[in-house]
């Protein structure tokens, strides 16, 4: 079976390098390119702590630096969850692994248009190195096989009360996507708030022990340890991996199809909300696939399944 072909763009970020970790040795994903965003820190930041995944884990991957603050807002990020470096916690060596010299808008528009449809993105925070590759080259659209992103909520947000922290950060790049006809699947907070990385997970995954897994445990750690702090949980929320574990194994996630749309006009109480057509009021085409439900079992033999392909 051919594996899928799949770029992450993302803002490492916990849980964002530990989808790099789930897709770089996957059996069914060709993980083809990274494409960095600034969300979880800036855009230095982000990249480096791509960089220094890439390199701890072995993976030769290509990485590229792209969108350093949103389209027209002004950028935001959440030390306060993934502290100073955007990914405390492990140690890494020296880097050596170097970023490409061509931007991720310029990667994600030149690749996608030399494809013949098959290429997947994943993208893991804000949306604006999508929302601008759209923008700047519209050619790529049909020719996108599929977006499947952590994003949103068609219930509760967790930087607003409508609001979750990737769309918010660029609404306006995550209206660009939604609107643009690309089958979307949508992974919101919905779900993945409900899986939660317990000490006994942390635990679980240590106990393989290899360095993948000593990477997950000792960021996990540190990620948990923020999660207590700003929301009380014992067991910080692994939103971005599932992601990649629904591409892994569908069978994962439920999901509702519905008509998404983005708040982003003036920087109201609702900015930057996704409004899912949960009950077909609008009576318009929906346009997303909304993940509604997740096997929180499933999801985590995935991740243990994730690392052990690195030993």
């Amino acid at each position: 079976m051919d594996k899928r072909k799949v770029i992450l763009d993302c803002d490492p970020g916990h849980d964002d390098a530990v989808n790099i970790l789930l897709a770089g040795k996957s059996p069914v994903l060709d993980l083809i390119g990274i494409t960095v965003v600034a969300g979880n820190q800036t855009l230095e930041k982000t990249t480096r702590n791509a960089l220094n995944v890439c390199q701890y884990l072995g993976l030769d991957v290509p990485v590229y630096q792209g969108c350093g603050q949103p389209m027209i807002i002004e950028k935001r990020n959440s030390p306060e969850i993934h502290g100073e470096t955007g990914l405390d916690g492990p140690t890494f060596d020296p880097l050596t692994k170097e970023k490409e010299t061509k931007h991720a808008v310029n990667y994600l528009t030149e690749t996608i248009m030399a494809s013949d449809g098959e290429i997947t993105l994943v993208p893991t925070g804000p949306l604006t190195n999508i929302g601008m590759a759209m923008r700047m080259e519209p050619a790529i659209i049909p020719k996108i096989k599929e977006i499947v992103l952590m994003g949103g909520s068609y219930q509760l947000g967790n930087v607003s009360p409508a609001a979750e922290f990737n769309i918010l950060a660029d609404a306006d790049a995550a209206h660009v996507v939604f609107s643009s006809g690309v089958p979307i699947v949508m992974v919101g907070l919905d779900v993945t708030r409900k899986v939660l990385c317990y000490p006994s997970v942390v635990e679980r995954m240590r106990a393989i022990d290899t360095r993948a897994a000593h990477l997950f445990a000792d960021m996990m750690e540190f990620f948990n340890k923020t999660q207590k702090e700003v929301f009380g949980w014992e067991g910080g929320p692994l939103h971005d991996p599932v992601t990649c574990a629904y591409l892994i194994d569908p069978s994962v996630l439920e999901v509702k199809e519905m008509y998404t749309e983005i708040d982003h006009g003036f920087y109201g109480p609702s900015y930057g909300r996704t409004n899912c057509d949960y009950f077909g009021m609008s009576g318009k085409t929906p346009n997303t696939k909304v993940a509604v439900d997740i096997d929180v079992e499933k999801f985590w033999d995935i991740i243990e399944a994730g690392i052990r392909n690195y030993s």
